[in-house]
């Protein structure tokens, strides 16, 4: 049992430290700068004042600014629990006064640390986990910078050209983007021609040129009404198309990064063998996790993190009303989700349970989270294990 308790509400510049003994007296309180310097000299503060008791540290970051913190920490070892924001707004109600400043949330973080036994430690994750979740970070980043200019060019474009941005779908189209990066009027189609614009677009190496081509002098042909700002729109659509190239060369090379990291990973083969996940999916899920099944007691208690074990919400007549928990990883319950449903159509027993799951009249939207629940478990056994998966038909509903 600690004697001390050291709750910590990080900042960008500053950090608060508010330590409590076990009657929730306060023995220290202090603002400090987040540099290495002083952090190291408050550990080595706190510490001495432990006496050799021991502390829990507590904080309510696990990133951004409170990065050299956690590493600090770990580094020397050190108990470490998160406790979301959310957590501790809530929390600060049940305190006396209605201020707010960092020394009291500093100080109701070290009594919730104290008080209560549902807290996650902090999971830091090894070298490789810590890559991954930058790297799969930088992704999402790409991926809606991708999906938000596809946005912009497809308004652009519709803003003077509509049977064009209607002819292709632009975010599965590399050969569409290629086209308005040259053209993007009717009238210079029009003048250009089909013939000479296949031939442009098999010279930038565009594929399925000739129905490319067919379609854009389609759309050309069904407009010849000059639209206000029509110059200026088609420069706007031709930038954009070459950002979202951009975009997909950078995506490409952030994807050979993760793959490679991943798969130097030690559990990257076990992950691989279960249906439904790739070197992407497979990262997600070592970034969400740390890579370490020590940090979750059961399969449970993973599941409950990813946001798949539906908690009650019951109250006076009404019973039995299940919902997500308000408090889950979202990327770690998008990778198994996914993984879940790329399974439906490559693993027989993950397509038996879904269609089981339907038959019981569940929407296709639950019944997926239901199999990715199921997966769960599986998972979770097979890394506690260190056993690949092996195919086995499934004879009961969970």
């Amino acid at each position: 049992m600690p004697r001390l308790w050291a709750g910590i509400d990080a900042g960008k510049t500053n950090h608060h430290c508010v330590v409590i003994n076990a009657d929730g007296e306060r023995l220290l309180s202090r603002r400090i700068l987040n540099n290495e310097t002083e952090l190291t000299e408050l550990i080595d503060t706190i510490l001495t004042l432990a006496a050799g008791e021991g502390v829990t540290w507590s904080i309510d970051l696990n990133h951004g600014g409170a990065a050299l913190m956690i590493a600090l920490l770990t580094t020397r070892e050190q108990p470490l629990i998160y406790i979301p924001g959310r957590t501790i707004y809530h929390a600060s109600a049940a305190y006396k006064g209605d201020g707010k400043t960092d020394a009291k949330d500093a100080a109701i973080i070290a009594d919730q640390a104290r008080m209560r036994r549902d807290l996650q430690p902090v999971r830091t994750g090894d070298d490789i986990a810590v890559d991954l979740r930058i790297l799969t970070s930088r992704r999402t980043d790409l991926t809606c910078d991708r999906t938000r200019t596809i946005n912009r060019l497809r308004a652009q474009l519709l803003d003077y050209f509509p049977s064009l941005e209607r002819a292709f779908d632009y975010s599965n189209s590399q050969a569409a983007l290629i086209l308005l990066t040259g053209y993007q009027m009717p009238d210079g189609l029009r003048r250009l021609g089909r013939s000479r614009l296949e031939s442009w677009l098999r010279k930038h190496k565009a594929r399925n040129a000739s129905l490319v081509a067919d379609h854009a002098i389609a759309a050309a042909n069904a407009q010849h009404t000059v639209i206000p700002g029509q110059q200026i729109a088609a420069e706007m659509v031709s930038r954009l198309a070459k950002e979202v190239m951009a975009l997909d060369h950078e995506i490409g090379e952030t994807d050979t990064m993760i793959e490679e990291r991943f798969r130097r990973h030690r559990h990257a083969d076990i992950i691989m063998s279960l249906p439904g996940f790739g070197p992407i999916l497979g990262a997600e899920f070592i970034a969400s996790t740390g890579g370490d099944m020590s940090s979750f007691a059961s399969a449970n208690q993973l599941a409950a993190v990813a946001g798949l074990a539906p908690v009650p919400r019951d109250s006076g007549r009404i019973s039995g009303n299940l919902r997500r928990p308000r408090r889950y990883d979202r990327r770690l319950l998008r990778a198994m989700y996914l993984s879940a449903m790329i399974s439906i159509t490559n693993c027989p027993a993950s397509r038996t349970y879904y269609d089981r799951k339907r038959a019981e009249g569940k929407r296709h939207t639950q019944a997926v989270l239901a199999l990715a629940r199921r997966r769960v478990n599986v998972l979770w056994a097979m890394l506690r294990d260190h056993a690949n998966y092996e195919p086995a038909p499934l004879t009961s509903a969970a």
